[in-house]
């Protein structure tokens, strides 16, 4: 109870204070509370119904809630009136309940909740009893009491038609009789309540049962009898139609209806009720009669268009168009219908219109139109105009007039030129016209336009995607009359203003295929270009695949099969571009990055490695074409994607046998031009990961040599190391392959031998006296057709070392480079005895400045 109270008096305080906030929370709490009977009486709680009541019914409410929210708390305040009942209320506190329960009732009937209704106006019927019972037992004959108890009647009578109406709500009609019974009963002494015998005949109607229907006779009657009113008289109507009553008696009805002087629309109503119940005759002989008796009437107009209606949905077209052509003389001979009759009578062509033009009747569709347009004065300016024309435009087109739909459309954009449909059909004419720069400027008017707010007449279309709608129409128009550049036009502005992700995605499938097609076509230049038109339109798709929300799994379903579709031709498209390494890196890279929007397995995932490799491949392929200052942009996305490569290359490892796929070897090689050519210092953690391979290929040890002193990388130790120890392996051969040995010693000499003055020590010269050693070696156990230029190559660098050493006074040393120069001459051919007479000379020469030297040098000590 205290709980209760409490929470009355905060929803009142709140109501009272205009706290609004949370207010809907409270009135539901209290609306669901159980209302229990306050003893002692509480005379604060009885002070909160009427204040709460008060609020519910003043006018300073506004828009704070609603009217269902609004009969809540009429519901809440006369509950809380009722749980404060002393046992014998006074006059007044009883008068408040009838007041509050019966109108509580009536609200809740008006909210179409006549289950809530019922309980108030039982109550109000029990409180009404109680206050008449009082005022019988005091009646002695006195005026004040006399009016007092008719007052009381007319509100029981007022409140027995509510339940009544409640009643037929619920479709309890023995229940909603028995009230109108009481009623009924009652207006013996009130006959200037005549309208509850309406509802008692509308009561007995709705119950659908031939004997009470006469009962709705006789009660229809009776009102009309007391009271003629044209809701009455319409009402006998139709309960004569519904009793299936013969013509004479329904015509006797309409006659009484006629002459009661009702209005226009109450028996154009009739009419239509007639036709309903197909009494076509009669109710085109009483319309007949309804547009004589109102033939002076500003009003007719709505009769005429009626009859004009009812004559075409009975297929009687000829009267119908007869009609028709007597109103368009009369507009222009002071017979003009009202606005919004002749609005009324545009619908009814249009509709016409629009149904000929579906099923392909276009001749016909264009006659309705034009009595449309007989409506309209020369010059007149409207947007409906503009729509008319341009719907003109369309039969004309279809009925092959090409000069009438031109007129029509330029008619079209006089009155509306700022309406994107306008500018759809001055494109539709430009197209048929081949006329492609007025078509263009017709795409880009529409995608122009489609930025801005759209007119009230466009919105008869989706408004958001009026504009999308129209160029995805255009492309498709423009295809179907072979323009295939301004079907793209058309559809790449789609792309470019649409928002519906899905519809972008189709576009640009269609963009797709007609760009691939035109590359089959193209050569040189022109070729390269759609190469890149291509590559635009798979950048957009990405963005467009990355932007579809998953949500249920046909959206997730869908955004994989566009993201597949996309990858599998950037992966095709990758693949023509070898003459164009950064147009290939380009490709690869878009079909790794839509690969990411499809299921992970296996052959995904082998995909994306591929794509991923071949972009690092392409991106050193652009590094050795490019001037060396231009090459580190490339180097560091080369190195960007081989670290993915990395990534997806473990997952493969984790999920299979990968053991013959050379994936790692050529990541390792890419990786390490790469870090060379950056002169990065993780370049020989490289080399070392490839040292640790199992079965590393002496190929790959090559490659890696020559990488190393690619300019502008220069890591001659590295070369050195993987040089050395691809020679260990080639030696470990049982074969041994000694022209690719001799190119390894080859290499070794040429990066070690002393190229000045300052490179001479008596280490490298060692470590190349070695190299030298190898080579003579190799040389011996060649077949006799050794290159001999290679020979004559190490032949002189060991001479010319000699003579360097010989420079320096390095006597020993010199002496014994010349010799190993000397040693070289067996192993030439043809060569041998030219460079054998030159060189023994030389030789002899060389050993005496050698012998007096040493003879100087010990004269000196």
């Amino acid at each position: 109870m205290d709980m209760f109270v409490s929470n009355v008096k905060c929803l009142t305080e709140r109501l009272l204070q205009k706290q609004l906030a949370n207010t809907d929370e409270v009135i539901e709490k209290l609306f669901c509370e159980e209302f229990p009977r306050v003893t002692p009486l509480d005379p604060q709680l009885e002070e909160s119904a009427i204040q709460l009541w008060n609020w519910a019914v003043t006018k300073r409410v506004g828009t704070a809630i609603n009217e269902h929210q609004k009969a809540k708390v009429r519901h809440v305040a006369c509950r809380l009136l009722y749980s404060c009942e002393p046992e014998n209320p006074a006059e007044g506190a009883v008068r408040k309940q009838i007041l509050m329960a019966s109108k509580t009732g009536r609200t809740w009937l008006d909210c179409k909740k006549p289950q809530l209704a019922d309980n108030f106006l039982s109550l109000a019927v029990k409180s009404l009893e109680t206050l008449y019972s009082r005022l019988t037992s005091r009646d002695h004959g006195g005026a004040d009491i006399n009016t007092s108890k008719g007052d009381v009647e007319k509100d029981l009578l007022r409140v027995l038609s509510y339940q009544a109406e409640s009643a037929l709500a619920q479709e309890n009609h023995q229940e909603a009789v028995a009230c109108m019974q009481r009623c009924k009963d009652m207006l013996l002494r009130l006959p200037k309540e005549a309208k509850v015998l309406r509802l008692l005949a509308t009561v007995y109607l709705k119950w659908d049962c031939q004997q009470v229907q006469e009962k709705a006779l006789n009660a229809v009657n009776l009102a009309n009898k007391e009271s003629v009113h044209p809701s009455g008289l319409y009402l006998k109507i139709r309960i004569l139609l519904r009793c299936g009553a013969q013509d004479d008696h329904v015509r006797a009805g309409v006659t009484e209806l006629l002459e009661s002087e009702v209005p226009l629309e109450v028996c154009l109503s009739t009419v239509k009720l007639l036709m309903s119940e197909d009494r076509e005759t009669l109710a085109f002989d009483y319309l007949k009669r309804v547009c004589q008796h109102f033939e002076s009437s500003p009003e007719l107009g709505s009769a005429l268009v009626l009859h004009i209606e009812l004559l075409l949905q009975r297929g009687k077209e000829l009267l119908g168009k007869q009609k028709i052509e007597d109103i368009i003389t009369g507009h222009y001979t002071g017979k003009q219908l009202s606005p919004q009759t002749l609005t009324c009578l545009h619908l009814l062509l249009w509709d016409k219109a629009s149904k000929n033009f579906e099923t392909k009747n276009f001749s016909e569709a264009l006659q309705w139109y034009n009595y449309s347009l007989s409506f309209y004065k020369a010059g007149q300016m409207e947007p409906n105009l503009a729509k008319l024309q341009r719907n003109r435009a369309s039969c004309l087109l279809q009925l092959q007039q090409l000069d009438k739909a031109k007129e029509a459309i330029k008619e079209a954009e006089r009155c509306d030129p700022n309406s994107i449909f306008t500018q759809f059909s001055v494109y539709k004419i430009a197209v048929l016209e081949n006329n492609v720069e007025k078509a263009a400027e017709a795409v880009k008017a529409i995608a122009a336009l489609a930025q801005g707010p759209l007119t009230s007449e466009d919105r008869l279309l989706v408004a958001e995607n009026a504009a999308s709608n129209l160029l995805s129409l255009a492309a498709q128009i423009a295809l179907e009359n072979e323009q295939q550049d301004t079907a793209m036009k058309a559809l790449e502005s789609l792309c470019e203003h649409s928002k519906d992700e899905a519809q972008v995605l189709t576009a640009l499938r269609c963009l797709v295929r007609l760009v691939l097609s035109t590359i089959e076509k193209a050569s040189g230049e022109m070729g390269h270009a759609n190469l890149d038109i291509l590559l635009s339109y798979l950048k957009m798709a990405l963005q467009k695949v990355s932007q579809l929300s998953p949500g249920p799994s046909m959206a997730v379903e869908q955004r994989t099969e566009d993201a597949n579709w996309f990858r599998k031709i950037a992966w095709n498209s990758a693949l023509q571009c070898e003459s164009s390494p950064d147009r290939m890196r380009d490709f690869f890279l878009f079909s790794y990055q839509l690969s990411q929007f499809c299921p992970p397995d296996r052959a995904v995932l082998m995909g994306q490695k591929t794509c991923l490799l071949m972009a690092a491949a392409a991106s050193l392929e652009l590094c050795r074409k490019s001037p060396h200052s231009d090459q580190t942009e490339q180097l560091t996305q080369a190195l960007e994607h081989i670290q993915i490569c990395w990534e997806v290359w473990k997952t493969l490892k984790a999920s299979g046998d990968n053991s013959k796929d050379p994936t790692n070897i050529l990541l390792l090689l890419y990786e390490f031009e790469a870090r060379a050519k950056l002169n990065d210092p993780k370049v020989e953690t490289v080399l070392e990961s490839v040292l640790e391979l199992d079965n590393v290929e002496i190929k790959v040890l090559e490659t890696m040599a020559a990488l190393a002193m690619e300019p502008p990388a220069h890591f001659p130790l590295l070369c050195k190391k993987a040089l050395r120890i691809a020679l260990s392996l080639h030696r470990k051969q049982p074969q041994a392959d000694l022209a690719r040995c001799s190119q390894c010693v080859h290499s070794l000499i040429q990066l070690s031998l002393p190229s000045g003055v300052s490179d001479v020590e008596a280490r490298v010269l060692e470590e190349v006296w070695g190299y030298y050693e190898e080579a003579l070696s190799i040389i011996t156990t060649a077949p006799e057709d050794f290159p001999e230029m290679e020979i004559l190559w190490l032949l002189t660098r060991a001479w010319n070392t000699g003579i360097l050493l010989y420079s320096l006074a390095q006597y020993p040393e010199a002496e014994r480079w010349c010799g190993l120069g000397m040693s070289f001459l067996r192993h030439l051919g043809s060569l041998q005895e030219s460079y054998q007479t030159q060189m023994s000379g030389l030789y002899s020469e060389v050993l005496d400045r050698l012998d007096k030297a040493k003879k100087n040098l010990i004269m000196e000590e």
